[in-house]
């Protein structure tokens, strides 16, 4: 009987073919029934997750792919590029329904809002934007980061947008407030890589500092820092009930840590050359991905 993270072991191991050089992101749809990648050949992939078969592979971009975010209602997927544009898909057919420009250098970043009305992404031009989806302008411009947004993530409720930056510092975005408040949570000591939000608002930092951060988004205090990686920490995500946080890095690890202490309960080894990604699956699974478009899923 699975109890939780305390008890997983390596279930499965898929590799994912096509990419004619290095898979740079990987985002899989709420289902795990989808896998989007995008690669450093200027191509974004669709695969079937449940038997690695490639569905569509899409070209529009002229860079590099940085980023893909699948709809949390799975209409539509977003790829992010070095060409310094996002493309907005139609997951039925894969149709580019619209190319949203308005950064200045290469867009590192892009994922969905919850009721996936909306898309933000993050660029070397410093700034974050928010883009309306179905109509594919900009909403909002978010500017006061000193170096590249290379992390976001929208709170469960809609409320926040984190972005988090080479500068060291993760920011708090209050959506929809005519006061544009904003918090920035300061004491990582190399670049933030990557944020998550739990299902009851405690947000998550990991850093090339090696360290995980758990903080108060409102008050911008720190409440855990985790410490055990021996490399930079590049991807997080919680667990649907709020309880667990994973923290995969280019150490070749995945760890899981107790959010109520702060403290590691598992550590995977990942297998799967660099970690880049980590995802937990509604019914408690947890998957990793690296960037030869290898999976591993742990039960």
């Amino acid at each position: 009987m699975f109890r939780g993270p305390r008890d997983y072991n390596k279930l499965d191991l898929k590799k994912f073919t096509g990419h004619k050089d290095e898979v740079n992101c990987v985002a899989f749809s709420p289902d795990f029934q989808i896998m989007v990648t995008g690669s450093d050949d200027e191509r974004v992939r669709v695969f079937d997750a449940t038997n690695g078969s490639m569905v569509c592979k899409l070209k529009g971009h002229i860079g590099a792919i940085k980023s893909v975010a699948v709809a949390p209602n799975c209409k539509t997927f977003a790829s992010a590029s070095y060409d310094k544009t996002i493309r907005v898909w139609r997951t039925s057919d894969g149709e580019n329904l619209h190319i949203l420009e308005g950064h200045m250098k290469s867009v590192e970043v892009v994922v969905y809002s919850p009721d996936s009305k909306q898309l933000a992404s993050g660029s070397w031009d410093r700034t974050a934007i928010i883009w309306n989806v179905q109509q594919g302008f900009p909403i909002r411009v978010l500017t006061g980061h000193k170096s590249v947004v290379q992390s976001l993530a929208f709170s469960l409720n809609g409320k926040w947008l984190a972005t988090g930056s080479w500068d060291f510092t993760v920011k708090v975005w209050t959506l929809n407030d005519p006061d544009d408040s904003v918090v920035t949570m300061e004491g990582h000591k190399g670049n933030i890589h990557a944020v998550a939000f739990s299902k009851d608002g405690m947000l998550a930092s990991g850093s090339w500092d090696k360290t995980v951060r758990m903080w108060n988004p409102k008050t911008g205090k720190q409440i855990h820092q985790c410490e055990g990686h021996g490399g930079w920490v590049q991807a997080l995500s919680f667990s649907t009930d709020g309880l667990y946080l994973a923290s995969a890095s280019d150490d070749e690890t995945v760890r899981v840590w107790d959010v109520l202490t702060g403290e590691c309960i598992k550590e995977l080894e990942g297998q799967t050359d660099t970690v880049q990604h980590c995802a937990f699956k509604p019914g408690g699974a947890l998957v990793a991905s690296g960037s030869l478009a290898t999976v591993l899923s742990f039960k």
